[in-house]
C-alpha cells in the first residue's frame, strides 16, 4: 500500500499471472468446492476464479451476524448476484458459543470451527466436494488461531497453497475486473477488542457505527478499536492530516461520544493489522 492508498497497484508481473494459472489449477483439481465468502478483498478474489472454473460446482457460504456489518453482506448478496454465483447466508451467531464473549486469546478459533463445520453440514448436504477459504500468505505472519480451526476440519486455502499474498491479491483482482483491488482491509468486528474484555451485542455496534462513520467521511483504510468506553482509530498516516482539522476532529469526537464513546483518541503508528495482538507479543518476551 503507498503513500495515497492502493492506486499505486501496478499490473499483474508475469510471476503473479504464474501465480493465478496455479490457482486457476489447483480449483480444478477441486471439482466442487463450497467458498467461504465475505465479500472482502480475498475471499472475492477466491470465489471469482473458482466460480469460473467450476461453474455451477462451486457455491459461496457468507455468515451472517452481529460482528459482520450490513454493508458487507449486502455486498456478498450483490456480487453474487451479478455473478450468477449460487449465495447461501446462514446465521453463525458468535455470542452464543461458550467462552467467546468473554474474548478469550482463542476467540476466533471457537468462532472459524463452528463456522466451518456449519458449512461441512452444507457442503455435505449440497453433494460439494471440498471447503476453501480466503486467506493469503500475509496471513502466516501474524496471530492467527481461526487457522487453526481450518486445519482441523480439513479447509483448503488455495491462496496461501499457491504462494499468493495480498499484492499479488490487489493486482490480479484489478486485472480481472473486480472492484474489490482496492477495497479496503476487513476483519469481524469482533476484533477490535482487547482480549478479555467482555464483546457485547451493543459495543460491536458501537464499533461498526463508528466505523461505518469514517468511512462515509471518505477515511479509506480505517480501523476503531475499543478499550472499555474509549476508542481508539487506526488510519492510513497520510489521512493524519485531514482527521486533525478542526472541525472535522470535532465532529469525529461529537459522533462517537453519540454512539456511546466517553473518549476519542488518535493511533499515532496509524492503521496496522492485528494491532490487538500486540500486547499478545509483548507479554510473551
Amino acid at each position: 500500500m503507498g503513500e495515497s492508498g492502493f492506486m499505486d497497484i501496478p499490473s499483474p508481473s508475469e510471476l503473479q499471472i504464474e501465480k493465478l494459472r496455479s490457482l486457476r489449477k489447483y480449483i480444478r483439481e477441486l471439482g466442487s468446492t463450497v467458498v467461504a465468502f465475505s465479500s472482502g478483498v480475498d475471499s472475492t478474489f477466491l470465489l471469482k476464479v473458482a466460480h469460473e472454473e467450476l461453474g455451477d460446482k462451486c457455491i459461496a457460504v457468507t455468515a451472517m451476524s452481529c460482528s459482520f456489518p450490513k454493508r458487507e453482506l449486502e455486498e456478498a448478496k450483490a456480487f453474487c448476484q451479478k455473478e450468477g454465483i449460487h449465495h447461501i447466508v446462514v446465521e453463525s451467531e458468535e455470542l452464543e458459543i461458550e467462552g467467546f464473549c468473554q474474548n478469550p486469546k482463542n476467540r476466533c478459533y471457537l468462532c472459524k470451527r463452528e463456522l466451518f463445520e456449519k458449512i461441512g453440514q452444507i457442503a455435505e448436504k449440497e453433494g460439494i466436494e471440498s471447503i476453501v477459504e480466503g486467506s493469503n500468505l500475509d496471513d502466516n505472519g501474524d496471530y492467527r488461531p481461526g487457522l487453526q480451526a481450518v486445519a482441523e476440519l480439513g479447509v483448503k486455502s488455495p491462496l496461501r497453497a499457491c504462494g499468493l499474498d495480498k499484492k499479488d491479491i490487489r493486482a490480479l483482482s484489478k486485472k480481472l475486473g473486480l472492484s474489490t483491488w482496492e477495497k479496503q482491509s476487513f476483519a469481524c468486528l469482533s476484533s477490535r477488542f482487547v482480549y478479555g474484555e467482555t464483546i457485547s451485542r451493543e459495543k460491536l455496534s458501537m464499533v461498526d457505527r463508528a466505523e461505518q462513520f469514517l468511512l462515509d467521511m471518505g477515511f479509506h483504510q480505517v480501523r476503531v478499536r475499543i478499550h472499555g468506553s474509549i476508542a481508539r482509530i487506526e488510519i492510513l498516516p497520510f489521512e493524519f492530516e485531514k482527521i486533525l482539522q478542526e472541525d472535522i476532529r470535532k465532529h469525529i469526537y461529537k459522533k462517537f461520544q453519540s454512539f456511546g464513546f466517553s473518549y476519542v483518541s488518535l493511533d499515532l503508528l496509524g492503521y496496522r493489522t492485528g494491532s490487538m495482538n500486540e500486547t499478545l507479543r509483548k507479554n510473551s518476551e
